[in-house]
């Protein structure tokens, strides 16, 4: 069903991963999807991947919707501000959604360091690929939606709540993109704007099936290496839900929250790709990672 047909996205951070497959699922629901991060053809980010924002907006297209890619390093105030100007210029001051999903950080975070053994200027870069550089994107995308008295900023994150997650810097940036997601919702409340945090699972992205050496087609053979690899989920399976909630009628009423992936699919009915529901919530207290 192409329930936003018209509607006006940008996706930060869409290069991969969860980013493109929410770029993707707006697509095929209709959107003008804006695609951005800094990875294109022939010039990679500092992160090594193949993957491109040209190739993700192809692919929004191809799903019936229409992919725009802007190079933009989101933590450049600069390039941000160019790229909400753009947005508006094309599209007569019309943004319904901002999506602010870089990362970026694969290379920075030390597992298994403490805080104080941690490489400081790693840590601090954390910061500021994850929080400073979501914030400068909100900063210029709010001001489109409040004129139109309307539209969603959503917050990707790891977890839905503020326990530590094993790295100091990692959960700061973390338990950070709940907080902005609960602040800008007060903000913007009285402008008619919602503000939203998100989280998947166990995350079965292109660079955790390189990591396990899989693909989608053969990822339970990873289980032998990872037993909770069983519960994986595929990027889409957030990005369905997402899809669903920004189009639910009482969407305004749920600003300020922080939504997962499993619960959106007990309260939509959406299916991962390959027909599956996992639940991460539910295996997680059963294995008491929660306790």
């Amino acid at each position: 069903m192409r329930t936003l047909e018209g509607r006006v996205a940008v996706v930060a951070g869409a290069t991969r991963g969860l980013g493109r497959a929410i770029a993707v699922t707006l697509g095929e629901a209709g959107a003008i999807v804006y695609v951005t991060g800094r990875s294109v053809r022939g010039e990679p980010s500092d992160i090594g991947r193949p993957e491109t924002i040209e190739e993700t907006a192809e692919r929004v297209t191809a799903a019936g919707g229409r992919g725009i890619a802007v190079r933009t390093d989101h933590t450049d105030e600069v390039q941000v501000k160019a790229l909400f100007e753009r947005v508006a210029d094309e599209q007569n001051g019309r943004l319904d959604m901002a999506v602010n999903d870089v990362w970026g950080c694969e290379k920075l975070v030390e597992w298994g360091r403490t805080f104080w053994e941690h490489d400081l200027s790693d840590g601090f870069a954390v910061q500021r690929r994850a929080v400073w550089s979501h914030m400068i994107t909100s900063y210029y995308a709010a001001p489109l939606m409040v004129r139109r008295q309307e539209g969603l900023i959503v917050e990707v994150t790891d977890g839905w709540d503020y326990r530590y997650r094993g790295n100091l810097y990692y959960s700061l940036a973390k338990i950070s993109a709940i907080h902005l997601a609960q602040s800008m919702a007060a903000d913007l409340k009285p402008h008619g704007v919602t503000a939203i945090a998100v989280s998947p699972g166990f995350l079965r992205s292109e660079e955790m099936l390189d990591h396990f050496g899989v693909t989608e087609a053969n990822w339970r053979e990873a289980v032998k290496q990872e037993p909770h690899f069983i519960m994986s989920e595929t990027p889409y399976y957030m990005a369905r839900g997402l899809a669903a909630l920004s189009t639910d009628p009482q969407l305004a009423a749920k600003t300020g929250g922080v939504f997962t992936s499993w619960g959106l699919s007990d309260e939509y009915g959406i299916q991962d790709v390959d027909g599956a529901r996992p639940h991460w919530g539910n295996y997680a207290k059963e294995q008491g990672f929660y306790d």
